[in-house]
């Protein structure tokens, strides 16, 4: 089958959507589809190569296309869909698979006969994502109109009723968008994943465990609650990977760590490349997934970070959100809290760092887990929506 994939971002991208990109697509390739990803060129200043940046190992069947991608950011769009347009109708016998809504509600205003099949995959109720925005990515990020998220609210619509699959990437998430945009068939829950990997050496005991994070640092993804707890937890010290270093968000953290005093018991490794991330993580006694509570993250979000947690067989603490729990159980997998409750989150890594027997099961069995959330495994989930819509 051959698969065109749209991506409106430079590629490669530090963020966790160029990993899942690129993953999904080299995992479509190595169950021998013929896969075409299109995307925007690297503005790096020395072009990256995008299977070296994310660690894929080169396959014959995906080709990486980079659409030109010159003037203002309405310019670039434009000139993207329009790519994405004459591509679609150059190869009507293709699969078109994107998480781009505006790719999608293009490409499905033209008949059938005219153009291929479009699966979309959900990330979030668009309308709801954009317009809570400002308090997940905090300054400088804009509030959206009201214009705009009832133009986003009809893209959705449209791209729902008339797309011949959907993903979403959690079972909360497709059941809200069959209740705002009603019921249809053919929709495919597929959660993110990670590559499979041979667990980390395990610890002993240890003076001063280490909380890992790794991701980005925006307010809702709660490293100021894993900082907090720090404070509470004055065996414990932190390590947090991760963190653009053209955004405020660290600098954000690093001064909450100041005012509780407990700058001396976090490290701050930085930006590392996607492959680099595990690697940095292993000095970590046990793997923190903080989420606060709000639409995306209670209903939307698979975390990249947290399939990658699965692979090490560290313990982890999470947040005890709906999406959470699609993946992990409490006492079982991870030790789940409150989201935001600092107190709670440091009470559960004092129980680990006490109960060595209990943290070495729990993390056993979270790598146990892993086996079921590998790339391949998303792979063969999305082939049967591929398989549905053509």
């Amino acid at each position: 089958m051959t698969v065109l994939c749209f991506a409106d971002t430079r590629f490669p991208i530090e963020r966790a959507n160029g990993v899942q990109t690129m993953a999904t697509c080299r995992a479509l390739a190595a169950r021998g589809h013929d896969v075409r990803l299109v995307v925007r060129p690297d503005t790096a200043a020395v072009a990256r190569d995008p299977f070296e940046f994310y660690g894929e190992a080169r396959a014959p069947s995906l080709a990486i296309t980079a659409v030109p991608a010159s003037g203002g950011a309405r310019t670039r769009r434009v000139r993207f869909l329009l790519s994405a347009l004459a591509l679609a109708r150059a190869h009507r016998s293709a699969v078109i698979y994107t998480r781009d809504l505006g790719v999608a509600a293009l490409l499905l205003q033209a008949p059938r006969p005219v153009r291929p099949a479009v699966v979309y995959e959900a990330h979030g109720v668009s309308a709801v994502v954009r317009a809570e925005l400002p308090a997940l990515l905090g300054p400088p990020a804009a509030a959206a109109s009201d214009r705009k998220l009832r133009r986003l609210d009809r893209h959705e619509r449209r791209v729902w009723r008339r797309a011949p699959a959907v993903v979403a990437i959690t079972h909360a998430l497709a059941a809200e968008l069959a209740h705002r945009h009603g019921p249809r068939d053919r929709v495919f829950v597929v959660p993110d994943g990670a590559h499979p990997m041979p667990p980390l050496a395990p610890q002993g005991p240890r003076p001063s465990p280490v909380a890992g994070y790794a991701g980005h640092l925006y307010p809702w993804k709660g490293v100021e609650v894993l900082i907090r707890a720090l404070a509470l937890a004055p065996s414990y010290r932190a390590l947090v990977v991760g963190g653009h270093p053209q955004e405020g968000d660290r600098g954000r953290v690093e001064r909450l760590a100041g005012e509780l005093g407990v700058c001396d018991r976090v490290t701050f490794a930085g930006l590392v490349p996607p492959r680099e991330v595990r690697l940095a993580l292993e000095p970590a006694s046990v793997l923190v997934l903080p989420n606060t509570a709000t639409a995306s993250s209670e209903r939307y979000t698979s975390p990249l970070k947290l399939f990658e947690y699965l692979t090490t067989g560290r313990p982890i603490v999470a947040s005890d959100l709906p999406a959470i729990r699609e993946v992990l159980r409490d006492g079982e997998t991870a030790l789940l809290v409150p989201p935001g409750d600092e107190r709670a989150l440091a009470a559960a890594l004092g129980r680990l760092a006490g109960d060595l027997a209990l943290a070495a099961r729990i993390g056993a069995a979270a790598q146990a887990l892993a086996a079921r959330f590998t790339w391949e495994a998303r792979a063969a989930r999305i082939e049967a929506a591929l398989a549905a819509a053509s």
